[in-house]
This record gives structure tokens, sequence and C-alpha cells, in this order.
């Protein structure tokens, strides 16, 4: 496995090969090896970044605990097969402060996790674009895995790529979870054992939101609001502060109605357990 700190012993690693792209911030767990085994066949070099993104925190979140996991991120990698692991220096990846970014559709971005992380999927999209820019710049396109558990910003890289007309195919990898149903995420190492306990009450009860969804959308008494609200008071009355629980439509993840189908519908949520924000959702 070839390690690239500079965009150009990057470019110069890639130079007529069709690579397939993870982008990741590092401290792997198994969901993104699930992610670099499904990237190995879609290209001829599997190229997997580690970057801790400074533009996509708040002031107030966990930019500089952020856990770094430098050799066992490249032990894992090494051994699923990545071919190329790109990790920049902040210096290196923003050499002069990013005053160019790249503003997402507010329309996708702003409710939901724009709602409440503010500015969030602007440094997201203006890194993304950046990585592109570097692994794609010399080799004419190729493929890029996102997990399906980051809903929003899988739409919104969606949505970018087809815009600026990017040769880059974007690929959804399925959601890895523990046994219990817990969404694998790199934040999960904050929870305490009781918390991990609980912490699977998330996926319940967006799971549980969609059986309500479809049972009262059946019998013709689907209140959205209310069964949102119910969701949102069953996770406070175990102790968690949720930020939103909510049904959209897949296809520009505005609020779902009564007559929209199943199987077009995806419920979301956020919510903090403890010190850790946790976030999932459920296709139905």
């Amino acid at each position: 496995m070839l390690i690239a700190r500079s965009i150009p012993e990057l470019r110069a690693a890639l130079a007529g090969r069709r690579p397939a792209f993870v982008p990741t911030m590092g401290n792997l767990h198994a969901g993104h090896l699930a992610l670099v085994h499904q990237a190995r066949p879609l290209g001829d070099c599997t190229v997997v970044s580690i970057f801790v993104n400074r533009l996509q925190f708040l002031p107030h979140e966990d930019f500089d605990s952020y856990p770094r996991t430098w050799d066992a991120d490249c032990a894992q990698l090494q051994a699923a097969g990545c071919d190329v692991l790109f990790a920049p220096r902040e210096t290196d990846l923003y050499p002069e402060p990013q005053t160019f970014k790249v503003q997402p559709d507010p329309q996708l971005a702003d409710p939901l996790e724009g709602q409440f992380r503010p500015g969030f999927f602007t440094g997201v999209a203006t890194v993304v674009m950046k990585l592109f820019s570097c692994v794609f710049g010399a080799t004419g396109g190729g493929t890029a895995v996102f997990g399906r558990k980051d809903y929003q910003q899988l739409m919104v890289i969606r949505q970018m790529v087809r815009q600026f007309a990017l040769p880059i195919e974007v690929v959804a990898g399925e959601t890895s979870r523990a046994p219990d149903g817990l969404a694998l995420s790199s934040r999960n190492g904050y929870l305490s054992p009781q918390e991990r306990q609980e912490a699977v009450a998330l996926s319940q009860a967006l799971h549980q939101l969609c059986d309500r969804w479809v049972a009262a959308q059946a019998a013709g008494t689907l209140h959205p609001a209310e069964l949102e609200q119910q969701a949102l008071d069953q996770l406070r009355a175990r102790g968690w502060l949720p930020d939103y629980l909510a049904v959209r439509r897949r296809l520009d993840l505005q609020p779902a109605t009564p007559g929209d189908a199943p199987g077009t519908l995806v419920a979301l949520g956020a919510a903090r357990l403890g010190a850790t924000r946790l976030i999932d959702n459920r296709e139905f």
C-alpha cells in the first residue's frame, strides 16, 4: 500500500489508472472497511483518504478530540487491499485559507443536519470537491463510495456531482450495524458501556416510526407531525436529547405526506446520548 502525503505524489501514483475512492476521517471501523471492499472491483486502483476536515466542524464540536488512530487505520487498510492511502496534512490540502467554498442547495442541505449544524454541508461539499480534484484530476474520472448512514451527506454529494457534471459515479454502501442494530460510527467509541447498551434505542425508535407510519397510512389516519413527535418523546423519556426524528422523501428529503407511497421514504434521526451525538436512518 502506497501512502501519499502530497497532492503531486498522489496524482503521480494514479496517472493512467481509474480509481475507486473512499473518503474517510480515519478512526476506521468495520463500516469503513466494508466500503473499501465494495470499492475494490469498481476500479483498477482502490484509494482511501484519511483527513479530519476542520471546515465541517462547528466551533464547539470535537475537531481537536476527534480520534486519530493512524497505526491501526493503516494496518486495517493494508489488510483490506487498499492500494493507495492519501493522508494529506492540513497545509497540503489547504495551503492557504479556503475562501472559495461549495455552497449546497439550501433546500437539500439546510433542514435536518443543516438546521442543527449550520455550515456543516458547506464544509463537507468543499472538502469532497477538493478530494475529488486530487484523486480524479489526473485520471479523467472514476468511482466514489459513500455510506448510507450519512444519508443527507450522500444526497448532497450526489447532487454536487450531477450539477457540476463531474465524471464520477457515486455509489452508496449499506449501513453497517452491530448485531443489536446500532449503526457503526467512529463516535460510538465515545459511549460508556452503559450508553453503548442504550444506544440502539435510536435505531429502534426509527424502526418503530416507520412501522407506525405504514400502519397509519394504511388505516387512513396518518398525521406526520404527531408520529414524529411520538418518536421524539419516546427518546426523551429514555434520557436522550433528540435533534430530530423525521420522515422524508428519498428523492429530495422534503417532508413526506400521506400521499407518498411506502418504498419512497426514509426516516432520519439525530440525538445526543450523554455527550455523544448519533445519527441513523431507515428507508421504508
